[in-house]
């Protein structure tokens, strides 16, 4: 099964450079680590799953709005949010592959493969027994139990060691699991030490003069320091939420996996401000709400799961991840916690200014709380991909790769193609492309075989092919092409764009949410 993911993983990459969706970065100069470009379908792909997310945010929602602020920000917003002190990895080398790690995602990895333990013995049970009931199950079972029993063991252990920056403690947790390097296969490490993740540069254009800033590690900040603002000229009551999309950067010991970890990534924030107290009651209401948007995608409902945090960030009272059955599976999608009143009350520290909101119904001023919603943005991209890539058996025994990208995120919602390039055909074609063109992005082709340009379609995600022939030209019709069924049909061109518009619609996939 292993192998099964890891090379549909590696397909997936092949793919997604050949057909235009990502290219290493530099790569005529043979790249640079953990970067990534965007390429023509990629970059359409990426576009349209932020709109399905901001339009998410703030048109369903009349009291979220959006900013975009500014990537540098004042080197003492990284001090008040803690980034300067805390944001730190616990970092471990083998000395034998001369391989670097984090320390907890090693013992984090124990953790994994007890689990799957215990699912495979769940899987097990729930075969031989007709009326299994999975919560006996897994309170009754010796075996469960035990494997259960060194997890909490071992997350008590973890949680305790990151909670007092205690590097020693790691180690020997690391030692007394008998962790190996998967490349050496040795258990010969180094010490844990802390690994700052950010990025540090200068401003001035004289070095003595030069300003230490930071390239930021999270857009959230950008939010907190602009609440007054958005507060007072939006006329915002609480509750109310700040969305943002953008940038971020992050100084990874690991960064591999495709665009999965990357040291330049994108992420979608939205920070929700309510009143203290209430939080926790918000909290919960944007699980279920985040978790409804994945869903609407139709990706698969048994690819998502909650995964609530045991150790907690500094600034958090609740925590858990979307994670996605990505193909080294289950891993972090989006992020949603409740931040408490941390980072405004430390900009208000670090400032000297007051972060407060005067709440009228009450007749007080205080601090809000803050309900955070973060998706990664490549992430999210990631798992569309990869959920979306399928190597298909047909009928009549040829093959076909076919990306069943949900059609509202689709690069390409149609492709236009005249079946010759003779006898006005083109000409045709393209007056249909200039009807469409305005309402739905349009790809034009007519280079070989039409069953070529079929399967070129298909590997792109493209949801529609139209194909112009000599019919066309006598009565006006058109054969309409569906990627996912492969149906053909006849239909007249004025009625194409509502074919078209009923499935590749926002506003549709929106409404299923």
């Amino acid at each position: 099964m292993a192998n099964q993911d890891d090379n549909l993983f590696k397909n997936v990459i092949s793919h997604a450079k050949e057909y235009g969706f990502v290219f290493p970065s530099s790569e005529i100069y043979d790249g640079l680590s953990a970067v990534y470009d965007y390429g023509q379908n990629g970059s359409e792909l990426k576009n349209n799953i932020k709109e399905y997310w901001w339009k998410f945010m703030t048109l369903l929602h009349d009291n979220i709005v959006g900013i975009d602020a500014a990537i540098f920000m004042h080197p003492t917003t990284w001090k008040a949010s803690g980034h300067v002190d805390a944001f730190n990895d616990p970092m471990i080398d083998n000395k034998d592959s001369k391989k670097r790690y984090r320390a907890d995602q090693l013992i984090e990895g124990v953790i994994e493969k007890l689990e799957e333990k215990i699912e495979k013995e769940v899987e097990k049970a729930a075969k031989r027994f007709e009326n299994f009931d999975r919560a006996i199950f897994l309170s009754t079972n010796a075996r469960v139990v035990e494997y259960q029993k060194k997890i909490d063991e071992i997350n008590a252990r973890l949680k305790d060691a990151l909670g007092r920056g205690d590097m020693a403690d790691l180690k020997q947790l690391v030692v007394d699991l008998e962790i190996t390097d998967p490349i050496s296969g040795t258990k010969n490490w180094t010490e844990v030490r802390q690994f700052n993740l950010m990025f540090s540069t200068e401003m001035g254009s004289i070095a003595d003069d030069a300003n230490k800033i930071y390239l930021r590690p999270e857009t959230a900040q950008g939010i907190f320091v602009n609440f007054l603002n958005v507060q007072k000229t939006g006329r915002m009551k609480i509750p109310f939420g700040i969305a943002q999309i953008g940038k971020a950067f992050r100084n990874e010991i690991v960064a591999r996996q495709f665009i999965f970890r990357m040291r330049e990534f994108e992420q979608m924030e939205m920070q929700f401000f309510v009143k203290p107290g209430e939080e926790m009651k918000w909290y919960e209401f944007w699980k279920e709400k985040r978790l409804r948007w994945h869903q609407a995608l139709g990706l698969g409902q048994d690819n998502y799961r909650y995964h609530d945090h045991l150790n907690l960030a500094h600034y958090a009272n609740a925590a858990c991840d979307i994670q996605f059955n990505f193909p080294m599976g289950f891993r972090e999608l989006e992020g949603i916690h409740s931040r408490t009143d941390f980072d405004l009350k430390s900009h208000e520290k670090y400032s000297g200014k007051k972060l407060q909101y005067f709440d009228t119904e009450d007749n007080q001023n205080y601090i809000p709380f803050v309900v955070e919603t973060s998706v990664g943005l490549d992430r999210m991209f990631l798992s569309v991909l990869t959920a979306s890539y399928k190597e298909e058996k047909l009928e009549d025994g040829s093959e076909r790769v076919v990306l069943r990208i949900p059609p509202a995120l689709a690069p390409n919602k149609v492709a236009i193609l005249p079946l010759l390039k003779k006898d006005g055909m083109p000409e045709k074609a393209q007056e249909i492309m200039n009807l469409l063109k305005f309402d739905f992005r349009c790809f034009y082709e007519e280079k070989d075989a039409i069953g070529k340009r079929y399967r070129r379609q298909d590997a792109i995600g493209t949801p529609y092919c139209i194909t112009v022939d000599h019919q066309t030209l006598q009565d006006n019709t058109v054969t309409i092409r569906d990627r996912d069924t492969m149906k053909q049909e006849r239909v007249a061109i004025h009625s194409v764009k509502s074919i078209i518009q009923d499935s590749v619609s926002m506003a549709e996939l929106l409404k299923r949410i």
